[in-house]
């Protein structure tokens, strides 16, 4: 039986933001796979104590986001895992609750870099396929392993951090979010209490 090959996108998603959809969406077009999951995380180890906003409200702002993406959901599998959600845990999750897929590990190419720091990093290479999209700065010039694909794209500089600073700093962002982001961050900032 051939197994649905599911892309796995974790990430805080703190706010989405138009670089995590053009990953998707390239994603989704490059053939590799056949759906993609955002996993939105409620706590992830490399960003304890930083402070996010709902976890449902980043889940709703992620589906949104990507509701025009075929094959592509944000999901909230993490949402009743341990916390700090750790990736093996994760993957090691998923794989027993749907056996009837293959899934793919999504990382940036800052991940990747210093991906034998993460905690059982070598399970992924020896059970799942990685794909890594670049991120500025983080040129990957070394050998890949079999099973680890670079995704051929833009390179994107935009994050999470930059679109709720620029917002704060009262800058424009809709270049920056899908406008279901940019809503649902102006109404939170007229009904208190508004945490970043």
């Amino acid at each position: 039986m051939c197994k649905i090959k599911t892309a796995v996108f974790g990430g805080t998603f703190n706010p989405i933001h138009n670089g995590h959809i053009a990953i998707a969406e390239c994603i989704m077009q490059s053939g590799l796979v056949d759906e993609l999951w955002l996993l939105v995380t409620p706590c992830n180890p490399w960003k304890e104590g930083k402070a996010l906003m709902p976890d449902e409200l980043r889940l709703k702002m992620a589906s949104d986001a990507v509701a025009h993406i075929p094959g592509a959901k944000a999901s909230d599998f993490e949402f009743t895992l341990p916390i700090p959600s750790f990736s093996v845990n994760t993957l090691k999750a998923l794989k027993e609750s749907y056996p009837d897929r293959e899934f793919i590990l999504v990382i940036g190419a800052d991940n990747w870099t210093a991906f034998n720091k993460w905690k059982d990093y070598e399970y992924f290479l020896k059970n799942h396929h990685i794909i890594v999209y670049p991120r500025p700065g983080y040129p990957i010039t070394d050998t890949l392993q079999k099973g680890v694909t670079v995704l051929d794209m833009p390179l994107l500089d935009i994050s999470s951090t930059m679109v709720l600073q620029k917002f704060k700093e009262g800058l424009p962002i809709e270049h920056l979010v899908p406008v279901n982001v940019q809503e649902e961050l102006q109404r939170m900032q007229k009904f208190p209490p508004f945490c970043l």
